[in-house]
């Protein structure tokens, strides 16, 4: 099951299990694009397909759809928290109510539908939780303070429930996938108050790679996966030199803002009109591939590594002041 399945990164994640054979629930609000990515996920080889309009951020909503696909298509093997929005805008001009939207439908829809699928799921004692994040949940970026804030609580909600799941010694599995700049038709969608179009940074990742993630993390969970070296660089600059981290990305203001443009609604109260796409505008991207997934432990040892250099650096030059002459460090 997919939240924000019809386009995009949800699409994609929807179409690789289709291709393994799997049955596949998609959850989003425009019906037309439901309809419409149900055929290619069948034509992908999906066993069966169940497309459901829904809002995320409605948890009634929620809970009657994990019902409905229990019931049509059995029990819920692997649930996908992917759906979000965001507004593109600096922070004090984002308004209240912009501020709780991208909150529902970027941290609230996954505590909903991580929760329904752990009332199924616990019960069996087993099953797959896959929450989509982002780079921007370790390394903040300006303009998008309230997507950042919402996939920031995902992990913090998330890693607070693995600990009771560990506690409870529960089989269920809950991994968190760490996303770069992906092609996907989301930024021609979203809501833009910057007055100026928007600019994903290089390298921009094919959706593909998200899934193939979301794939291993289903089949080999592990707690976390970095997609793309881009988010490795940013979460090892944020843990090592955060403050050097801030200044880099001020400077990406200029470089993530295009040419005029005026104010985009977009499609964070009401759907936007679009085809099921899972690429976006750009022909520069790079392409899917194995190497580009960092586990867990992978992830521990960047860290390490990381941290050693930095150490060894701190350690030499601390080293060479103690060697000079108290009149020549001034």
């Amino acid at each position: 099951m997919v939240t924000g399945g019809s386009a995009g990164i949800g699409l994609a994640i929807a179409e690789r299990f289709a291709r393994d054979g799997w049955q596949v629930a998609i959850v989003a609000r425009q019906e037309a694009r439901l309809q419409q990515a149900s055929g290619l996920l069948t034509a992908a080889g999906a066993l069966k397909v169940l497309a459901i309009s829904a809002d995320v951020a409605d948890v009634t909503a929620i809970d009657a759809a994990v019902a409905r696909v229990e019931v049509e298509l059995g029990p819920v093997a692997a649930w996908v928290n992917n759906a979000m929005s965001t507004v593109v805008a600096p922070a004090d001009r984002i308004t209240a109510a912009e501020y709780e939207r991208v909150t529902a439908t970027t941290y609230l829809s996954q505590v909903y539908g991580t929760l329904a699928a752990l009332r199924y799921m616990k019960p069996r004692g087993k099953g797959a939780i896959v929450q989509i994040s982002s780079g921007l949940a370790e390394r903040p970026a300006p303009l998008q303070a309230a997507y950042c804030a919402a996939k920031a609580a995902v992990t913090g909600f998330t890693d607070s429930l693995r600990a009771e799941l560990i506690a409870d010694e529960s089989a269920v599995s809950l991994s968190v996938i760490y996303l770069p700049a992906v092609n996907t038709p989301q930024p021609t969608w979203a809501r833009n108050r910057s007055g100026r179009e928007q600019i994903l940074p290089n390298p921009l990742f094919d959706p593909r790679l998200c899934a193939e993630a979301v794939r291993e993390a289903v089949e080999r969970p592990q707690r976390e996966f970095w997609v793309g070296r881009s988010t490795a660089m940013m979460a090892i600059a944020q843990s090592l030199a955060p403050a050097f981290a801030d200044r880099q990305a001020a400077k990406q203001i200029e470089a993530m803002s295009g040419a005029p443009a005026p104010d985009r609604q977009g499609n964070l109260d009401r759907p936007y009109e679009g085809p099921a796409a899972i690429d976006g505008p750009s022909t520069d991207r790079v392409q899917a591939g194995q190497f580009q997934i960092f586990s867990s432990r992978q992830r521990d040892l960047l860290k390490l590594g990381a941290a050693g250099g930095l150490l060894g650096v701190g350690a030499a030059a601390a080293f060479g002041l103690a060697r000079i002459p108290p009149r020549q460090r001034s």
